[in-house]
């Protein structure tokens, strides 16, 4: 669902207020944080879609590191995981579902996590993700909502994957296509490891409302105006090509539609505007630094082998969320 359509319907539901909830709906964030005791909260999130790769193990393993990465996005370490699945029984054959489910559960044995259950449905298109809990203590919780005037801006996973979807639906760039397939699989946990050291004053991952998308979420809920350098980008190889012949996907339409507090530089090619929206299946992690640390974490993420991480932008004043891309 688009961000516009989205928000337009939460926003007809009484708020809910318990002392305990740390962070909720409010702020946009990428999962709830409840306060169980003074040195333990619990983090939840829930996260599914339909396949975006052919081959079902793969499917799995991408479905279960994006799910997975909203607890990386909140500072927290996850523990446990509940598998949601919809499946055409009559259409496919059980070893297909085996796949996802080996794929996905391989995947959070690789997070130090374990599947302890889940629920299934007969549906006509398959689908699979996770419910996913994890820990933190309640200090030390990340929030998209921080970033302050100064912060260097810090993407740890290169942009395109909505795009090079589209392009192996068309049987095109199968060298973007074998590198997203590969980036959407791999775990945020090195990067959220590598971040634990610094000052993080907001964090997120950048999922379906595209790079633009949650850094508005970022921006707004902060109270801050944002600069983005498109020269500093990520770009998964051939998805800028991809995005010049027109493969790009709708709902990087519906994140431009939405979004009416960015502005471009007219030095911003159009191919690169349209990354900027394209929504991303288990993107990077966002992450707003003090400028004098931004250097640091970037070295602290290459040691941990984070390669495609970059510094995008900076945060540049007190505002409403506007965002500019030079």
């Amino acid at each position: 669902m688009g961000p516009g359509d989205l928000a337009g319907i939460l926003s007809r539901l009484p708020v809910m207020h318990n002392p305990n909830v740390l962070v909720g709906i409010a702020t946009s964030d990428d999962a709830g944080v409840y306060k169980l005791n003074p040195t333990t909260a619990l983090i939840q999130t829930v996260d599914f879609f339909t396949p975006i790769v052919d081959d079902p193990y793969m499917f799995g393993q991408i479905a279960a590191a994006n799910s997975l990465s909203d607890i990386y996005a909140m500072g927290a370490m996850p523990i446990t995981a509940l598998n949601l699945v919809a499946f055409p029984n009559c259409k496919l054959p059980g070893e297909v579902l085996l796949a996802i489910l080996q794929g996905g559960q391989d995947k959070v044995a690789e997070a130090g996590a374990v599947i302890i259950g889940g629920h299934t449905i007969d549906d006509t298109e398959p689908k699979y993700g996770l419910s996913v809990t994890g820990i933190a203590h309640p200090d030390k919780i990340w929030t998209n909502a921080g970033a302050q005037p100064g912060d260097y801006l810090v993407l740890t996973k290169a942009l395109g994957t909505g795009i090079l979807a589209s392009a192996a639906r068309a049987d095109m760039f199968a060298q973007g296509v074998a590198a997203a397939t590969v980036s959407m699989a791999a775990l945020n946990a090195k990067a959220a490891k590598a971040a634990t050291d610094f000052n993080i004053h907001a964090c997120t991952d950048i999922t379906g409302f595209g790079l633009l998308g949650h850094v508005y979420e970022m921006a707004a809920g902060s109270s801050v105006a944002v600069t983005i350098d498109s020269a500093s980008l990520p770009i998964l190889p051939e998805a800028a090509d991809a995005a010049a012949i027109g493969l790009v996907p709708g709902g990087a339409y519906a994140n431009r539609n939405y979004l009416q507090t960015v502005e471009f530089a007219d030095s911003v090619p159009e191919n690169i505007r349209d990354i900027c929206f394209d929504p991303q299946t288990s993107g990077g992690l966002l992450f707003a630094v003090p400028e004098n640390e931004a250097g640091k974490l970037m070295a602290a993420l290459g040691v941990a082998g984070v390669t495609a991480a970059s510094v995008i932008g900076q945060v540049t004043a007190t505002g409403k969320g506007e965002i500019y891309v030079r």
